[in-house]
């Protein structure tokens, strides 16, 4: 159950003030090495995040983009740097964040069901000692809905193909209701359906009720369809604009590490 906790769960809601008119996330000159490490994970990271962006973090594997959704959820102690969640130190108002972490780092086999995962979406707001009211339930059943999960509230999550799995996640971030959200590599082995109502999703939270939703990708082919921006992660920025801006093939051979030839054609439209 820890590990479910680790994920679900990050405390009481937090009763300071919200600051209108402030960044869904600020971070400033954020830089950090694992305990013991030989090299800065994240150097000299700096960008600001609105309501209403869609966000693509985009990056090889081990660039930092899973430690970066850490530090904003305090789930590694932050070095050097300063981060702010709608101008509260990103620790202090957990409330306002949630997330979907990758499915590889939860553990499925844990005896719970879908509509108990879901529902600890709500936890945040409750803390651990007070039952969930009809409100809670009614965010709940929406959610189930919305992500076409209804009819699989009773199963064991464990039960479930990867797709479900996922559509699951979605749902508790969705019964979260939190203002900053965080999705670690949402797309890996889901199907199509489930990747397009994902998409749906998001853009409905972020163009009707000024969600931001940062995603961290590998798949290039859907940032210019499904993004507002795209921010290029190899331990520092580099590129963050546009994804018709900054999807380039100097860019992409930048970030991924690879040569770039001048004759060299890009396989993206």
């Amino acid at each position: 159950m820890n590990r479910i906790k680790s994920y679900f769960h990050y405390g009481g809601a937090c009763e300071l003030p919200p600051i209108t008119e402030r960044a869904a996330l600020k971070v400033e000159n954020l830089t950090y090495k694992y305990p013991g490490g030989n090299f800065n994970v994240l150097e000299n990271v700096s960008f600001r995040v609105e309501p209403g962006e869609r966000v693509a973090l985009v990056g090889p594997n081990g660039a930092g983009k899973s430690t970066l959704l850490k530090l904003v959820l305090g789930m590694e102690k932050l070095q050097q740097g300063s981060m702010n969640v709608f101008g509260h130190g990103a620790a202090k108002c957990l409330h306002r964040v949630s997330i979907v972490p990758q499915r590889s780092s939860v553990d499925w086999n844990f005896p719970v069901s879908v509509r108990e995962v879901v529902l600890m979406g709500r936890y945040v707001h409750l803390g651990w000692f007070r039952k969930p009211g009809p409100d809670d339930h009614k965010a709940v059943e929406e959610a189930l809905k919305a992500m076409e999960i209804k009819d699989l509230a009773g199963k064991q999550v464990g039960e479930l193909s990867g797709g479900q799995q996922q559509r699951v996640m979605i749902a508790r971030m969705l019964a979260h209701d939190a203002d900053l959200m965080l999705l670690d590599e949402p797309l890996n082995h889901v199907d199509i359906s489930t990747q397009e109502l994902i998409f749906h999703t998001l853009e409905r939270l972020t163009v009707k009720k000024r969600k931001a939703v940062i995603v961290s990708t590998h798949d290039l082919g859907v940032l210019k369809v499904h993004f507002t921006r795209a921010l290029f992660l190899d331990h520092q920025i580099i590129a963050d604009g546009k994804p018709a801006d900054v999807l380039t093939p100097e860019i992409i051979a930048k970030a991924y590490g690879f040569e770039f030839h001048k004759d060299y054609k890009p396989w993206i439209s």
